[in-house]
């Protein structure tokens, strides 16, 4: 954050937040994002339907997991332009800060239509994972959003002030820091962009153009076998369920 926290007083969450450490949102937020999806066009049908995320619910999931997204903006002579940004998922909308002056700021005063993405890479397979070492076969398990709106700043006020407190404590992993207040001596400084969702995509590929169901679990037992993070979320996105093996490490159930 480039906003200095006030030390005058702790900061109270505000009603997206449980009192220990995991971020939740509020139940109609899976309503908005139900509706966003929805709206889109018919030319925007997923090539690879099969591995289209359906569940608004699991879209949510998917943008709660990470920090970073990618904002996509228009420049003057009509490039994208994209840029990382530190963001948060606020009763329906996606917020982000920055600093008061910069280049996404001038594109979003020509035009406020923008693209955001974010992926959470899972399992990859390598090219020695197949017998024949093709590298061809390689491939990379992902889970991605992408969402189409419009975006606004936010004045200064109580939008703002809890915005910048819940990035603050998405990325602290608590509430336990002094409050970011009007007063703060960054406050006025920084601001607080809002893009509120039209239409959105989620895509989760897990190996779903694999329609045997041999060779995904031969797939399933090398992820349990080497048991990275990203190996173990792609086996449960995947629907398989593991148990700890006798000697180390995972194995799959059943």
């Amino acid at each position: 954050m480039t906003v200095p926290l006030s030390r005058k007083q702790p900061w109270t969450a505000p009603r997206i937040f449980d009192m220990g450490k995991r971020l939740r949102l509020r139940p109609d937020c899976s309503e908005d994002f139900s509706i966003a999806r929805k709206n889109r066009s018919s030319k925007e049908t997923m090539r690879r339907e099969a591995c289209e995320i359906k569940d608004s619910k699991e879209i949510i999931r998917i943008l709660t997991s990470t920090n970073i997204g990618r904002l996509a903006t228009v420049d003057a002579e009509g490039y994208p332009y994209i840029t990382p940004v530190n963001f948060i998922l606020y009763e329906g909308c996606v917020y982000f800060h920055c600093a008061p002056q910069g280049e996404k700021l001038d594109n979003l005063a020509r035009s406020p239509r923008v693209c955001f993405e974010v992926d959470v890479p899972l399992a990859y397979l390598e090219a020695g994972f197949n017998p024949e070492r093709n590298p061809c076969r390689t491939h990379q398990f992902y889970h991605s959003v992408i969402i189409r709106g419009t975006a606004r700043v936010v004045p200064d006020g109580s939008l703002k002030t809890t915005v910048l407190n819940a990035l603050v404590a998405k990325h602290e992993g608590n509430n336990d820091f002094p409050a970011v207040t009007p007063e703060s001596s960054g406050y006025k400084t920084c601001r607080v962009v809002e893009i509120k969702p039209e239409r959105m995509t989620g895509k989760s590929d897990l190996g779903q153009n694999k329609p045997q169901v041999n060779y995904r679990r031969f797939i399933a037992e090398h992820l349990a076998a080497w048991g990275l993070p990203g190996d173990l979320e792609a086996l449960r996105a995947m629907g398989f369920e593991l148990e700890r093996n006798e000697g180390k490490g995972w194995r799959l159930k059943g």
